[in-house]
């Protein structure tokens, strides 16, 4: 079992009030896997004042020299990558191959936002006066609250965590209750990586008490936030009143088209792991597959086949390919969309129940799930459902499937099985979202691009990429008169 603390200022302690909260085993919910503090908005204000402290120098630092504490962070999380993806398949459940994925994503993270710290470019350019110069800077924001979610703990605290130290803020990370154990491990990598007290801050508990405590203090100057689009309006709300910078990454309802001159082997592999990898507990997740009517019915006999062949188990297990939901909470919420499928007139073609046999009975596991005769008007094919359930939608031509595709209110990730390369192109012009893939599933984001969505997904800034220094930084526009006297733009020269 594992002990979690707050990180404050370069030192390990409890919260003030000294209680705790437990984080167990999906898997094996008998199974206690670490307590953590019960911190409140005492607990957060302390960070935000170590926080507001150490941005004073941190921001002097040149940004190469503040690189080189990210680097060190990608060669230790190398180095320790098997021992925090085991702890994360006990903690969170995903499977260990996936969990290893999650610690890669933040090295590579690393390693790519200490390059940024040599490229924090700005621009020069000509000015409308003589003898005057322009040209524009990238400068630091200040203290950055990052609430991050339970589904990749390692690799979104590194998209926001990186580029924001990077470009000289500081940080206070408010990880999910569902994993403060992966939290504690992260961070305990960047205290062993140098940073200087203060730069980087941790705070537990629960979203709406130090979760809240930290969007709404004075004292923190942005808050990049990643989870349902519910609790994003009600942060961005806060955020708007009290002029803060803001980043919202939320909610997904994803779909993957598969035409019928699709290469059906290959389409059923990404709708496979689309819907169904990490239990269906993604934002880019494939919870609608929208079938050309040709190949429906052999697709979708091909899809039940390979979906009864999964199997379920805990994340440490290394044979698992589905692992538990996070919690009870969510698992409930998973099974009251099976009633809500029934109840519209959906069938069920396999799946849709709690998944109790053998040793899995003692965790969170539902059954990979197929609905079948899903129209675009229904809930499960409008909400975001958050577990191991894909929706089957049938078109009669590719302008019908783009329709559909963008009939949701949400707009992140999207996929179009075809050999066309004319319907490729035009799905890349046509798709409403702010990822689109040809020929591969709707999951799988590379450090090096941006990522984010539209509508109900997000408030128009990107992760990861260059993009995210938009989001960690502000630009300031810099001129220098060197004429000798006073020159008016748009007035002395017209």
């Amino acid at each position: 079992m594992y002990t979690c603390l707050n990180y404050i200022d370069g030192q390990w302690m409890p919260a003030q009030s000294e209680a705790t909260l437990e984080s167990r085993n999906p898997a094996n919910w008998h199974e206690l896997v670490a307590t953590f503090p019960h911190s409140d908005s005492t607990d957060a204000d302390k960070a935000v004042q170590a926080a507001r402290r150490a941005y004073q120098k941190w921001r002097l630092v040149p940004a190469p020299n503040r690189a080189e504490f990210i680097y060190r962070v990608g060669e230790l999380l190398l180095q320790r990558k098997e021992e925090l993806a085991h702890l994360m398949s006990l903690e969170m459940g995903k499977p260990i191959t996936e969990s290893r994925g999650d610690v890669q994503e933040g090295v590579d993270c690393a390693f790519y936002y200490a390059g940024e710290g040599r490229r924090l470019f700005g621009q020069t350019t000509t000015s409308e006066m003589p003898n005057k110069f322009a040209m524009t800077v990238r400068m630091p924001i200040g203290v950055c609250a990052l609430i991050t979610p339970w589904n990749f703990p390692v690799a979104i605290p590194c998209w926001k965590a990186l580029p924001a130290l990077v470009c000289g803020n500081t940080i206070i990370l408010k990880p999910a209750e569902d994993t403060p154990a992966c939290a504690n491990f992260l961070i305990q990598i960047f205290h062993d990586a140098g940073l200087p007290p203060g730069v980087v801050n941790l705070i537990h508990g629960l979203g709406e008490e130090v979760g809240q405590a930290l969007v709404e203090h004075p004292g923190v100057d942005l808050v990049s936030f990643t989870g349902s689009s519910q609790t994003g309006a009600h942060v961005g709300e806060i955020c708007s009143r009290t002029h803060k910078r803001v980043c919202l990454e939320m909610g997904g309802k994803n779909a993957q088209v598969v035409m019928e001159d699709a290469d059906l082997e290959l389409a059923l592999e990404g709708a496979l792991w689309g819907a169904f990898g990490t239990a269906g507990q993604r934002c880019t997740a494939t919870s609608r597959l929208i079938l050309h009517r040709d190949i429906k019915d052999k697709f979708t006999a091909m899809l039940l086949e390979s979906t009864g062949k999964l199997r379920i188990g805990a994340g440490t297990d290394p044979d698992t390919q589905i692992g538990p939901i996070i919690n009870g909470v969510q698992l409930q919420r998973v099974m009251d969309y099976m009633e809500v499928a029934r109840s519209e007139g959906a069938k069920i073609l396999t799946g849709g129940e709690r998944a109790t046999e053998g040793p899995i009975k003692k965790g969170f596991f539902f059954q990979p799930t197929i609905l079948d005769q899903v129209t675009p008007d229904m809930r499960v094919a409008r909400e975001e459902i958050f577990g191991p359930v894909v929706a089957l939608i049938e078109i009669n031509s590719f302008e019908e499937a783009i329709a559909v595709l963008n009939d949701t209110p949400y707009g992140l990730s999207s996929s179009v099985y075809t050999r066309d390369v004319n319907r490729a192109f035009q799905a890349m012009r046509d798709i409403e979202a702010g990822i689109t893939y040809i020929n591969g599933p709707t999951i799988g984001a590379e450090v090096h691009l941006p990522f984010g969505g539209v509508k109900q997904t997000g408030n128009g800034h990107r992760e990861a990429g260059s993009a995210v220094l938009d989001v960690f930084t502000e630009w300031k526009s810099v001129y220098v008169d060197f004429s000798g006297r006073l020159q008016r733009a748009q007035i002395d020269n017209h």
